[in-house]
């Protein structure tokens, strides 16, 4: 994808390389753990320590066939990014981050916009599917005013596996939420 705008003229939207990885770790890091997370209101540190991702994760994500990983960026500095996968007539959208800062100010709604597009237009599919943990209520509540229904189909958190975070609890699991696109 070339770089595109996401209707704001100060941000493009393209694919990620190789070379953006340590932004893009670095990015994700910051929305959704430590102290700096709290700038904005996706942390998950009161459910979560450790890592959200590494290196090798984002760039499997770069490089795995039927997956891009898009980078928003405001005056060069990457300020957003989200995984698009493409899963038959389905499309998964992962790896969300925007930067604490900018948080609340719509550009999370216009990156999940773009990412509903590119699905659509570009792949053809005819649902978007995410995984949203269970206890993150507010959250959840953000992407059903944007069209995202709750399955009630959970998968477990992989406890134990510290690539995905040191929980904090012990009743946290993924739910699957859908919205029809087009």
């Amino acid at each position: 994808m070339d770089t595109a705008p996401l209707r704001d003229a100060r941000e493009t939207c393209r694919d990620a390389v190789e070379a953006d990885v340590p932004a893009i770790v670095s990015l994700v890091e910051s929305a959704y753990r430590g102290d700096a997370s709290r700038a904005g209101w996706t942390t998950e540190a009161d459910i979560l320590d450790g890592q959200r991702t590494d290196p090798d994760g984002v760039r499997a994500v770069i490089t795995a066939p039927g997956s891009r990983l898009l980078v928003v960026e405001r005056d060069g500095a990457p300020v957003a990014c989200c995984q698009l996968e493409r899963r038959g007539d389905t499309a998964y959208f992962g790896m969300f981050a925007v930067r604490p800062g900018l948080q609340g100010g719509g550009l999370g709604r216009r990156v999940l916009a773009e990412a509903e597009r590119l699905a659509r237009e570009e792949w053809g599919a005819r649902e978007m599917h995410m995984t949203v943990i269970s206890v993150r209520d507010e959250l959840i509540a953000w992407y059903e005013r944007r069209g995202y229904r709750r399955t009630g189909r959970t998968t477990p958190f992989p406890y134990g596996d510290e690539r995905f975070g040191v929980p904090r609890r012990d009743d946290l699991e993924f739910e699957l939420l859908v919205k029809r696109l087009g």
